[in-house]
């Protein structure tokens, strides 16, 4: 991977109670434009592209490249996680570092399964690179990521301006983590 290291890519397909983490494929390029053009996914990312757009500009295989693990539940796309080394200059205390993200359509939203898919990411993450510390940044309005972050749990290390919203931004310390 290599904006990660030495990492081998793509790794076999995790597997969780409920989801499987993989590769992208063709077969999810439709619920990646989904994702990519739902207002409700994108209110805290600077709204939705156009559908039209992404039709003309996704690729077959959409995300392809190390760090990007479609989430599956019951053989159907229903989320993307993105773990890769952050650059941002709005987020100093978060450069070199590895930065996950992640999106879900919003029929996944309530039920766990990103809890359940980032905690997965994190974990392949600690058996790849040993000690790497993690951060995520989201905007403070958005709560349900917030909630999200202490969960998997991230601790803020700064809180920001970008984008014309407040940002927070937390770090995740390696290590097992308690439910």
């Amino acid at each position: 991977m290599d904006d990660l290291g030495p990492v081998a890519w793509p790794p076999a397909p995790i597997r969780t109670e409920r989801l499987v983490l993989r590769e992208p494929e063709a077969r999810d390029r439709a619920a990646f434009i989904e994702l990519l053009a739902s207002p409700d996914v994108h209110t805290y990312l600077g709204g939705p592209r156009p559908r039209a757009e992404l039709e003309r500009e996704l690729p077959e295989v959409p995300e392809r490249w190390p760090g990007s693990f479609v989430v599956e539940l019951d053989g159907a796309m229903i989320g993307l996680i993105l773990l890769r080394r952050a650059t941002e200059q709005h987020r100093p205390a978060a450069v070199g570092k590895a930065d996950l993200g992640y999106l879900f359509l919003p029929r996944a939203w309530g039920f766990g399964y990103a809890a359940e898919a980032c905690s997965a990411a994190l974990g392949w993450l600690e058996g790849v690179l040993p000690g790497e510390p993690v951060v995520l940044a989201t905007q403070t309005a958005n709560v349900g990521s917030m909630r999200l972050a202490a969960k998997l749990g991230f601790t803020e290390v700064e809180r920001f301006r970008a984008w014309d919203a407040d940002q927070w931004l937390g770090l995740r310390s390696s290590g097992p983590r308690a439910d």
